[in-house]
């Protein structure tokens, strides 16, 4: 009898589907590749332009737009928290004297998270001085006593969330009028190496 050698077709059929994966890009890997660069006026303005732009008239849009004038230098990777802070704000003591109202603050440092809002308040010890910091987060601090503080004390510095910050102007607690300075902690990224604007809840 003569040998007969079959061919196998289903081998050749597996070895077809079977299509490489793609390895989705992680942000580590591009942030690994690329230098850190700081944030710039443009960011937060482009950011703002993408979130309203859905929901907004084309007037309404230009409204929110904020001139190049609202803007300070921002934090080129070189300085520390209190370096920049004496940066941007050089008569900072003369300011901090003069200011007496209640339920009101100069600065207002908005972060991501409480522990960030903690570590910010540790290293600006050297620009701070005297003043008076209020902690505006949630972590452990409920809204009511932040509200009695407010009402009752003069406080020059908050340093929170944009959370917290939120539902106290809401409430009344906190009123921005003599708010010289708003400062956006925009470079920092948290363990996911999410930046504050990256956090769908913010």
């Amino acid at each position: 009898p003569t040998e007969c050698f079959l061919s196998r077709p289903e081998e050749k059929q597996e070895s077809t589907v079977k299509a490489k994966r793609r390895k989705k890009k992680k942000i580590s890997d591009v942030l690994q590749k690329s230098a850190p660069k700081p944030g710039a006026p443009e960011d937060l303005q482009n950011l703002l332009a993408q979130h309203f732009g859905e929901n907004r008239s084309v007037i309404e849009i230009e409204e929110l737009q904020l001139p190049d004038s609202c803007f300070l230098p921002a934090n080129d990777l070189t300085h520390s928290f209190s370096s920049y802070l004496k940066e941007i704000c050089p008569k900072w003591a003369k300011l901090r004297r003069k200011h007496q109202e209640k339920k009101s603050l100069v600065m207002l440092v908005l972060c991501s998270s409480a522990l960030r809002s903690l570590e910010l308040i540790k290293s600006m010890t050297a620009f701070k001085g005297d003043c008076r910091v209020l902690k505006l987060f949630a972590k452990h601090i409920k809204i009511k006593e932040q509200i009695n503080m407010l009402e009752k004390g003069v406080f020059h510095v908050g340093i929170g969330t944009p959370g917290r910050v939120k539902a106290l102007v809401e409430q009344d607690a906190l009123c921005l009028n003599s708010t010289k300075y708003l400062i956006l902690d925009w470079n920092w990224r948290d363990q996911k190496l999410r930046r504050m604007m990256d956090i769908p809840e913010v």
